[in-house]
């Protein structure tokens, strides 16, 4: 890996599950524990893995759906409160970092960058899960769906994001794994680079992203290709 030096004072906004973490063992086996709670059959571990990364309530509503007991408006809210329970209890039984997470991040940090989680996870559940699998010291600031304006894909997400890091959103990369991601960058005007191992049903070829990476440790060449046409001011004396 080439020098990073000119990724310094960068800013890079990282969603979280499917991007950092792979958090689907424990949404699925929450999500299945409230499903059988509810006298309901567990789904395949396969078939949820892909609804995940748009929130709790989403992944209830889908779940819900596809066990063939949709949920009706009165239902979702105290389903959602004893799914958010149930998953702090187990948020990193299962859940990893995938691999090249912890080398990455390290790097980006010694070259200077300021980094940020801007995910549609509720805040507490990402400093959670952060905290437990050791990556929050890595970040300048976490922004769940429920500390921003709107939520991905709306483009104020990510500005927020990345204004709560300290950073400027003229020299900013969002890395994801969804059109969420996608989309927010867009929407943000931030360049956007996604990865090919996360939560997406529809083929990431598709979503629009600047750059598609298929490991975690092609992150730091990949903003440096982003960010060419924005280096770091000089300052050498």
């Amino acid at each position: 890996m080439s020098q990073l030096h000119d990724l310094n004072g960068a800013t890079i906004a990282f969603d979280l599950d499917g991007t950092l973490v792979d958090t689907a063992p424990d949404l699925v086996g929450a999500l299945n524990t409230i499903l059988a709670q509810e006298n309901l059959p567990p789904l395949p571990f396969d078939d949820v893995r892909l609804m995940v990364g748009r929130g709790a309530r989403a992944l209830l509503e889908r779940g819900f759906a596809a066990a063939g007991a949709p949920l009706d408006a009165e239902r979702a809210p105290p389903l959602v409160q004893r799914f958010i329970a149930h998953y702090l209890t187990r948020i990193a039984q299962e859940s990893a970092p995938f691999p090249g997470v912890v080398e990455v991040l390290t790097q980006l940090k010694a070259a200077g960058c300021k980094l940020v989680v801007c995910t549609n996870k509720l805040t507490n559940l990402s400093d959670a899960l952060l905290e437990a699998v050791g990556l929050l010291p890595y970040f300048d600031a976490v922004i769940g769906a429920d500390s921003a304006p709107a939520a991905k894909p709306d483009g104020r997400h990510v500005a927020a994001a990345i204004a709560a890091a300290g950073g400027d959103i003229g020299r900013a990369v969002m890395v994801g794994d969804s059109i969420n991601d996608a989309l927010g960058a867009k929407n943000a005007g931030v360049p956007s680079v996604l990865v090919s191992f996360g939560y997406t049903e529809e083929p990431v070829e598709t979503l629009g992203a600047d750059l598609i990476i298929h490991s975690f440790l092609e992150v730091p060449e990949a903003c440096k290709t982003l960010l060419a046409s924005c280096p770091a001011p000089n300052t050498r004396l």
